[in-house]
């Protein structure tokens, strides 16, 4: 039999390769060690700009020349920095190495002592995690969860108007409609969306126990203050001022924290949209070709769903232990956030098979409308809400000589099925004007959903 050690481990790189894919670009091995070579190239030229050690800055075609060094940065490169590691053991020193062979080659060699000057790993790593973190965020999570809520927006739109029987703790309660129950999650997902691109993504250079000791020593002359917060926002990010050794991670922290709290809210959508599949409310597309069971051909199950939630919980797990994790370092540095950061873009991924299960599982189905329609006439007692709310409001005024309507009701409904004709002889027989009468005659479980379908249009608020 031949070995199975060469396939992967992870489904993230096996069945659901064609999801993750993207977030290899920026979350890999490989798109750590191009980000660390973009930081260390952008800080030779911030530190040849400043003339520290009496240097002046580059030429123009020299900065484009090692900017290109990132650019074109790709598998010739990664295969080098393994055979470079494999020397030094150091993954941050191997990128130096490799960075100080391409200044040979492109003439640049005098500026080889440049190279990681004054530099800790960690000035390099937090600088490249956070860019990584920042560009998967905005360019691959980002768009899979807008596909998600672009979904949600506008099923919650267009059904609207189309009624359903609420059920507050699995029990028949007042009607609401299918457009205004999705659009409760649309519109807690807009928030926290608005959560998660407000984290600030900081970075910084400040050296071996973030105080400038070297700078200071090596180059007295520099502002080396006024030059890390220079070269930091130039790269995009926020710049931090008082660290340890570490940048402290916070801002990680805030990130993973808020994106856990959307994954749980995508997680109840997940299990709302089941319930009321298996309840009838929604009903699901057949995929051509599809299989929803192995021994019974009848069934279309909620897989699409079902692999969200799963995935969700995988990427909270994850995601939560870098967000207890990352907040602690033993005094001015331990490496347990070293390890624990190898493992954003596994946390991510979970969340973006989860986003696209969920994108194609809305897509594939459609209200019921027939099936909730059936549901709602065959729940009339819903309507005693409303009835012992309007001789509320009818003895109050004094138009009523009625007393305790909640009651009355009560002893007629209460755990009970109450057809329409007993709802209606009902309310003849209340003390009540006959235009009260009438209103509360004309009313149906289908027509009681007070300003549900209005309320979807808070949508973006």
């Amino acid at each position: 039999m031949p070995p199975l050690s060469a396939q992967p481990l992870s489904p993230l790189d096996g069945r659901y390769r064609a999801l993750t894919e993207p977030l290899a670009e920026h979350l890999s091995e490989a798109g750590l060690n191009r980000a660390r070579l973009k930081v260390e190239v952008e800080w030779l030229i911030a530190l040849t700009n400043a003339g520290v050690a009496g240097t002046a800055p580059l030429a123009d075609t020299d900065q484009a020349d090692l900017r290109a060094l990132v650019s074109s940065f790709g598998d010739a490169e990664v295969a080098e920095l393994a055979r470079i590691e494999g020397r030094t053991r150091h993954d941050v020193k191997a990128v130096e190495y490799l960075l100080r062979d391409r200044l040979d080659r492109l003439g640049l060699g005098r500026l080889a002592e440049l190279t990681h000057f004054a530099f800790t790993s960690e000035d390099v790593n937090n600088l490249a995690v956070a860019l990584t973190v920042q560009e998967a965020l905005l360019t691959v999570w980002l768009p899979a969860f807008d596909a998600v809520l672009d979904r949600l927006v506008e099923k919650a739109h267009a059904w609207a108007a189309v009624p359903m029987l609420a059920r507050t703790h699995g029990q028949p309660a007042t009607p609401t409609t299918m457009g205004k129950e999705l659009a409760v999650f649309a519109h807690r997902l807009q928030r926290l969306r608005r959560g998660v691109l407000a984290v600030e993504i900081l970075g910084k250079s400040n050296g071996a126990s973030g105080d400038y000791a070297a700078h200071v020593v090596a180059a007295p002359e520099v502002d080396w203050e006024d030059l890390s917060q220079r070269f930091v926002t130039g790269l995009g990010l926020t710049w931090n001022p008082l660290t340890t050794q570490i940048e402290s991670h916070d801002w990680q922290v805030e990130l993973y924290g808020r994106l856990t709290h959307v994954n749980g809210v995508l997680h109840n959508l997940c299990t709302d949209v089941w319930l009321y599949i298996a309840d009838g409310a929604l009903r699901q597309l057949p995929v051509e070709g599809a299989t929803g069971s192995s021994t019974m051909p009848h069934k279309v199950n909620p897989i699409r769903f079902e692999n969200a939630e799963a995935n969700l919980e995988l990427s909270t797990g994850i995601l939560g232990t870098l967000e207890r994790t990352l907040v602690t370092s033993r005094l001015q540095r331990d490496l347990t956030d070293s390890s624990t950061q190898r493992n954003i873009g596994t946390g991510l991924g979970h969340a973006l098979v989860a986003l696209a299960n969920l994108a194609r599982g809305l897509d594939e189905v459609d209200v019921d409308v027939a099936g909730l329609a059936a549901d709602l006439e065959a729940n009339q007692e819903v309507i005693g809400e409303a009835i012992q709310t309007v001789v509320r409001a009818e003895i109050a005024a004094g138009r009523s000589g009625l007393s305790n309507p909640y009651e009355l009701v009560k002893e007629l409904t209460r755990g009970r099925r109450v057809s329409a004709a007993d709802l209606a002889a009902f309310v003849r027989g209340l003390d009540l004007e006959p235009a009260v009468r009438d209103r509360l005659a004309a009313l149906t479980p289908a027509t009681y959903t007070g300003l549900a379908e209005r309320l979807v249009d808070h949508l973006g608020d």
